[in-house]
């Protein structure tokens, strides 16, 4: 059975970091393109962050800079590494996988940034 399982969400003061984790098994890790998406309450689902089976990476604007998307294909394993949290990072954060049509998305891991 497919599953993308994300940990380390947790309550943040602005100016922290977190590093959150995505565990994935059931496919060829290797063959799909892995990101971070994240919805904050009554808002659409936005792309955070991209990696490709090659390593390429892309980030959303807001987050350039301050947050790195990472994959260790022999842990099966995405990672993002957020610094200088903003109360606008605050959000429901869900990892993605993707190889052509097939999509699957993990159940996501509440970060929230508040003083």
């Amino acid at each position: 059975q497919v599953q993308l399982v994300e940990s380390g969400g947790d309550l943040v003061q602005p100016g922290g970091s977190l590093r959150l984790s995505c565990a994935a098994s059931g496919f060829t890790f290797g063959n799909y393109d892995m990101a971070w998406f994240r919805q904050a309450p009554g808002k659409q689902r936005d792309l955070v962050a991209l990696i490709t089976t090659f390593t390429i990476t892309n980030y959303r604007d807001s987050v350039k800079g301050r947050f790195i998307i990472s994959r260790d294909n022999a842990k099966n394993t995405v990672i993002l590494e957020m610094n200088n949290l903003k109360p606008e990072d605050t959000a429901v954060y869900y990892c993605y996988a993707q190889r052509g049509a097939e999509v699957y998305w993990g159940k996501g891991t509440l970060v929230t940034v508040s003083s």
